[in-house]
């Protein structure tokens, strides 16, 4: 099994959205806002080599939002979807498998891509997969708080194409030899979570259930989590695990650090370390 860090670029999005109740004051020191109040996010993605399967764990937000959506995601940095499979040795072609642990716009954007006057899949050659739950969450009813998120444009595609399937929701079943699936339901309905088996350690894709190292305290949960105490009990049961068995989180949306581990204190589980994929 290899793992590859697949980073698609930065964008931008609300300190106080990204934090809650928590206050500025307390939540800067981690994660700094430039002068409009906004956070600098990443996209970074996985990509799964596991047996005969080249598996990648989310795909950005793509390049075809609508001039008039674009400005409020403040897109930036050099890095691509394309560029970094590439910088890996692999093209879109290669990818046999997409699993999508959500269908908001940032993870699942780069899955369609326009060509020409057609929307089509990126990967021509994959399998796309989400969970039945999820995606009638997203798709035949959506609230009014996540309906922005779930943009037409990026699911119609992958249903018109016959390549999407669901994942069996059923706790830790498993997508591959080393990849086993968890589910959550604070930040939207079935959420999952891949935990991988890697070089003797286990390794949890923590998607938006810690968006950054600065949302590990139980509190610290986003305005964009729609069940909040749902997410702070999720939180608080992956922070146990993950301080009791030296548990890898593989952190999604933190501009600065790819990987952390965690530890009890007396202020209850905290950051202990951060590394790079490439240093376990």
């Amino acid at each position: 099994m290899q793992l590859y860090t697949i980073n698609t670029g930065l964008f931008k999005l609300d300190g106080g959205a990204m934090f809650g109740v928590v206050p500025k004051t307390i939540w800067s020191k981690t994660n700094p806002a430039d002068e409009q109040n906004l956070c600098t996010l990443a996209m970074r993605c996985l990509l799964v080599q596991d047996d005969d399967r080249l598996i990648l764990i989310d795909t950005g937000i793509g390049t075809k939002l609508s001039p008039k959506v674009l400005p409020y995601y403040h897109l930036h940095g050099d890095d691509t979807l394309e560029g970094s499979l590439k910088s890996h040795g692999f093209t879109a072609d290669d990818i046999t498998d997409v699993f999508l642990t959500h269908l908001h716009l940032d993870h699942v954007g780069g899955a369609v891509i326009r060509d020409g006057e057609e929307l089509r899949p990126t990967f021509r050659n994959a399998t796309y997969w989400t969970n039945q739950q999820h995606w009638e969450w997203a798709t035949i009813n959506p609230n009014d708080r996540e309906r922005a998120s779930f943009l037409k444009e990026n699911l119609e595609p992958l249903q018109a194409s016959g390549r999407l399937k669901f994942v069996e929701a059923a706790e830790g079943m498993q997508f591959s030899t080393n990849m086993q699936v968890r589910f959550v339901n604070g930040h939207t309905r079935g959420m999952m979570l891949p935990l991988l088996q890697y070089k003797e350690r286990q390794i949890l894709y923590v998607a938006d259930l810690f968006p950054t190292t600065g949302h590990l305290p139980i509190a610290y949960v986003a305005s964009y989590d729609l069940f909040p105490l749902e997410a702070m009990n999720e939180k608080r049961h992956w922070l146990q695990i993950a301080a009791d068995n030296d548990l890898v989180l593989y952190l999604e949306h933190d501009a600065v650090h790819e990987c952390c581990t965690v530890q009890h204190t007396d202020k209850g589980v905290r950051l202990k370390d951060v590394f790079k994929l490439t240093d376990i």
